[in-house]
């Protein structure tokens, strides 16, 4: 992924069983080609690394070079993509992570191979953590129905008719589904992903 995130990552400290909480563990970050939210691709990723783990930015088949990262509604960085989702397979991870912002999650939702990728690992039960509108691409990927989830407010009619239970919650747990509703919630959403992406074991 692009230096930036790299820097902000290695400009962090904590304890020796932090560092080491996700050591050997390897975790997806899937955005499409531009409209992430950057604080939501950089603040967990910066918690996984600080926590021993090893992050790869995914997105979209023919997406070599980097995708264009927002502030909102303005331009912010960039982040080279480290592979692309028809080059990978989903149990290589001991996780996924969906950052959002608005285009981001609409543009994945309609490429059939980041939809099924993400598909993929709830038919494997491996990790996925998804904030603000990022579960859009999970009510296209069909895997909310019986679930209980959170997400920006404005999602909350579509994941109903999808089949999921909306709250209103800072943070969601629906087995091993973390959802979140927006950048405020980063802080217990990046510590519940370690916890959950720690607790995992290998198939």
């Amino acid at each position: 992924m692009a230096e930036e995130v790299r820097v902000a990552a290695s400009g962090d400290s904590g304890t020796g069983e932090q560092t080491a909480a996700l050591t050997g563990k390897r975790v997806a970050f899937l955005t499409a080609t531009e409209g992430v939210e950057q604080v939501e691709l950089v603040e967990p990723w910066r918690a996984v690394t600080q926590c021993g783990g090893t992050a790869e930015l995914l997105s979209v088949p023919g997406a070599h070079g980097q995708v264009q990262a927002f502030h909102h509604l303005d331009k912010a960085d960039t982040f080279a993509v480290d592979n692309t989702v028809d080059e990978v397979e989903p149990q290589a991870y001991d996780a996924l992570v969906l950052p959002g912002g608005v285009a981001n999650p609409d543009a994945l939702r309609m490429d059939d191979t980041a939809v099924a990728f993400v598909r993929e690992f709830f038919d494997r039960a491996i990790p996925v953590a998804a904030i603000c509108h990022a579960p859009w691409v999970l009510a296209e990927a069909d895997v909310v129905r019986g679930r209980r989830l959170t997400s920006w407010p404005s999602l909350c009619t579509d994941l109903r008719n999808a089949g999921a239970t909306w709250v209103d919650e800072e943070a969601v747990l629906d087995g091993f589904l973390l959802t979140s509703r927006k950048p405020d919630d980063l802080p217990v959403f990046s510590t519940r992903l370690i916890d959950l992406v720690g607790t995992r074991l290998r198939a």
